[in-house]
């Protein structure tokens, strides 16, 4: 005797069921997230349409409701809040466009390297290359605010080899400037440029304090990534490689067409990681440089703090931390186009 199925009046009301049994479960997540990420974002969005001064409540009727005038400042006004905002854009570009590829490529050297058998003491090694990642980042930055001050280990290093090092934190060229030995702009390079800046100002090159920062970054970061890259190569099969050594394929021939392809994923993660952290970058600009010199590492999140904290415009503050916002998703959106699976 075929058996009954129960009908559809009870199916809906356990589904019902497990639906509301189900939210009873994620609810305290749900509320959690809402008050403490969700709600805090809606107000800081609300306080960015306003020019509230920090003075009362931002919600309150005495406080001026600009809509998005703090946001057309940035890029269609003609003055000196434009111009803050573009220089921390060039600055941070530069800054992302130089940190991302080192700290991925040493990453995956440290791991390859850690990871190798003929390796002795990896477990001092993996410790020792992942150590500064865990040490405070405001210690580290005043240790290297010695090692580059004009009489610090750094210049008396150079200085023993003959070399005349920089004013690492007083000078405000560019390193493209100071490699092509151009002082002054060409007439073709003098005019203005996008967004209020000249093309020499756009092709300057980061600073010599940006790229003090630059190796301060690299340096403590690479460790993290590196234990990331690590987790991924012992994860990829040993049959790989071991068929691919059957098949005649080289050292280099392996790591193009066994090891890379597999690392993918991982590769996807540590430079999107890295692409959101590079444009975050603020408590080394905090204790090293401050934004000097000459606004050269000036960045977009360090700017939003000064703008907000100590102009007092927290309206205008805000409205930049939510263009880098829209700065890092896009850019992650872009990144995850480009690594993304190609159908054959």
């Amino acid at each position: 005797m075929p058996r009954r199925s129960p009908p559809r009046g009870s199916l809906r009301r356990g589904r019902v069921r497990d639906d509301v049994t189900g939210w009873l479960f994620v609810a305290p997540v749900v509320v959690i997230l809402g008050l403490f990420l969700l709600l805090p974002i809606l107000m800081a969005m609300w306080v960015s349409l306003t020019s509230w001064n920090g003075q009362g409540s931002p919600f309150s009727s005495g406080v001026p409701f600009v809509g998005l005038d703090n946001y057309s400042r940035l890029f269609t006004r003609d003055d000196l809040a434009r111009e803050n905002f573009m220089i921390s854009i060039r600055n941070n570009a530069y800054y992302v466009a130089i940190v991302v590829p080192l700290q991925t490529a040493l990453a995956l050297g440290l791991a390859l390297i850690v990871n190798s058998r003929l390796l002795k003491g990896k477990s001092f090694f993996r410790s020792a290359f992942y150590f500064p990642s865990v040490t405070s980042s405001v210690a580290i930055s005043v240790v290297f605010l010695f090692i580059f001050s004009n009489s610090g280990a750094l210049s008396q290093l150079l200085g023993f080899f003959g070399i005349q090092g920089p004013q690492w934190f007083s000078d405000a060229r560019g390193v493209i400037h100071l490699l092509l030995g151009m002082d002054t702009p060409p007439a073709a390079l003098a005019g203005a440029g996008p967004f209020g800046l000249s093309w020499w100002e756009w092709l300057s090159g980061p600073s010599v304090a940006m790229c003090a920062i630059i190796a301060l970054v690299v340096w403590t970061t690479s460790g993290t990534f590196m234990l990331m890259f690590l987790a991924a190569l012992q994860d990829i099969p040993v049959t790989l490689e071991e068929a691919a050594v059957l098949d005649g394929a080289g050292r280099w021939q392996r790591f193009r067409y066994v090891t890379l392809p597999m690392l993918k994923p991982t590769m996807f993660l540590v430079l999107t990681l890295g692409l959101i952290g590079t444009w975050q970058v603020f408590d080394q600009i905090y204790v090293m440089s401050q934004g000097a010199p000459a606004k050269t590492t000036l960045t977009p999140a360090f700017l939003s703090y000064r703008t907000a904290f100590r102009d007092f415009d927290y309206g205008a503050g805000t409205a930049i931390s939510f263009v880098l916002f829209l700065i890092i998703v896009l850019l992650t959106l872009f990144q995850r186009r480009v690594m993304r699976e190609r159908k054959v």
